[in-house]
């Protein structure tokens, strides 16, 4: 009788146990729903992108487009150490130790808090200079500052969301997640066509629809976390910084949010190199990302599941689980990743014109389609093996493999080549050159290295 109703409250509450069961069962259940909210999520920026493209002009979606590296410099930061906090939770839910899952709750919303605070002011502030060194456009520029000050004014919205999303998810809920970004979807879509077809607000619009689509998920999230009645909820008279769990949330997310940032600088260089070649580049490039976002739907869902998977099981002290959970996770991803990869290599043409009609924009698009496309399977393979270091607890493998190859290989490598092969095609080739890098480093920390045990030996230390 315990034991059903221990079953069908874990079944009320959304969360999955991951340390029982099938392992691909699981991992899957856990990782569908965040695919398909996953995809939801793309629906709504590509919505964003087709009203912008329809019912402005070619600098408004270029403006909107090439903004994706300058939003994740600024919430990538304090979104990588949240991730610190989903793998604490994760793992004392895993040991089943009640006490500090609710202190890590509270310390890490609380941090969500702050953070969203720090976000809005630097935002604000370090945007119109990032906009410069960017060599954005003169004709891009205007749309640019519109969009970001509307975007940066409202990103506690943007903070918080992800803050909540990363604690359900902690707890093994990705199903009510999947409810909130669907309804939240719809407002974003309904808000677009009012506020830039309708009202004709351009950009400015369009990031206020976002804004507002986003505050009410959080809305939604904090009423469910807020109705939970077990030593899951969130109570807002319990938030404070707990210093030794703030200190494990530092270890293990600020590798990662250090990583995040530095790696959009990374990709800022590579956008102002883009940006050389003109406002049909920015829109191509910018096409194909709003493209690749579906294409990324099963490497991004599986990186985030196996976190989650391996701090709950190697909490629960089942390492052999651990470890065939990270390679089931990782060939499936793999499998995915090059399978979609084929078919957008043959459709991005079509794809593309989604966004965009012009030829020069099209040209463009396709042509960084087609170099990166065949190496998205590495691309799967970095990103999964980086979830199961993170979720082992050592984040600062990929943190300082991913700086080293997807920042600091990647911008020697486009300063240098542009000079002796000044095409666009040079840009899109130190994408599969960086991933190879570090698959390699990775494969060998996954083969070599007994990462199952690494908490426990650190916390001997």
């Amino acid at each position: 009788m315990f034991h059903k109703r221990k079953s069908q409250h874990a079944a009320a509450s959304g969360q999955v146990n991951l340390t029982e069961g099938s392992i691909a069962k699981g991992i899957i259940s856990f990782a569908l729903p965040m695919m398909l909210g996953q995809l939801l999520q793309q629906f709504y920026n590509m919505a964003d992108a087709w009203v912008i493209g329809n019912f402005a002009d070619n600098d408004a979606f270029a403006a909107v487009s090439s903004g994706g590296s300058l939003t994740f410099l600024i919430i990538g930061f304090f979104n990588g150490v949240a991730t610190g906090g989903s793998v604490i939770i994760s793992r004392y839910f895993g040991a089943k130790d009640k006490e500090n899952v609710t202190r890590a709750i509270h310390t890490n919303f609380l941090f969500g808090i702050l953070a969203s605070i720090l976000s809005t002011i630097v935002g604000l502030f370090l945007s119109p200079h990032i906009l410069v060194w960017m060599k954005t456009p003169e004709n891009v520029m205007p749309d640019s500052l519109t969009y970001f000050r509307f975007y940066f004014g409202g990103v506690s919205t943007v903070i918080l969301y992800n803050i909540c999303m990363s604690i359900m998810r902690a707890l093994g809920d990705s199903l009510h997640p999947l409810y909130y970004l669907l309804f939240s979807s719809i407002v974003n879509v309904v808000l677009d066509l009012l506020f830039v077809a309708g009202f004709g607000w351009g950009v400015g619009g369009a990031a206020f629809a976002t804004v507002i689509a986003q505050g009410l998920s959080v809305l939604l999230c904090l009423i469910r976390m807020c109705r939970l009645q077990d030593y899951t909820r969130l109570d807002f008279r319990k938030l404070r910084f707990h210093p030794d769990i703030m200190a494990e949330v530092i270890r293990q997310g600020l590798p990662t949010g250090v990583q995040n940032a530095v790696i959009s600088v990374g990709n800022l260089v590579v956008q102002t190199n883009i940006n050389s070649f003109g406002a049909f580049a920015m829109s191509g490039h910018g096409a194909y990302s709003k493209i690749e976002g579906f294409v990324f739907l099963p490497i991004t869902c599986m990186s985030m599941s196996l976190p989650t998977f391996i701090s709950q099981n190697l909490g629960a002290k089942q390492y052999k689980r651990a470890k065939r959970g990270a390679a089931f996770g990782i060939l499936l991803s793999m499998i995915f990743a090059e399978l979609v990869g084929a078919l957008f290599y043959v459709g991005a043409p079509y794809a593309l014109r989604i966004f965009v009609d012009t030829p020069e924009a099209i040209s463009y698009g396709t042509i960084h389609a087609r170099v990166v496309g065949p190496f998205f399977c590495l691309l799967a393979f970095s990103h999964c093996a980086a979830g199961v270091m993170r979720g082992c607890g050592k984040a600062i493998v990929p943190m300082i493999t991913m700086l080293s190859f997807w920042c600091g290989v990647r911008i020697i490598y486009v300063t240098l080549a542009l000079k002796v092969f000044p095409v666009f095609q040079t840009i899109s080739w130190a994408y599969p050159l960086t991933w190879s890098l570090s698959s390699i480093v990775f494969a060998v920390f996954l083969f070599r290295s007994d990462w199952t045990h690494y908490y426990e030996k650190r916390q001997t230390r």
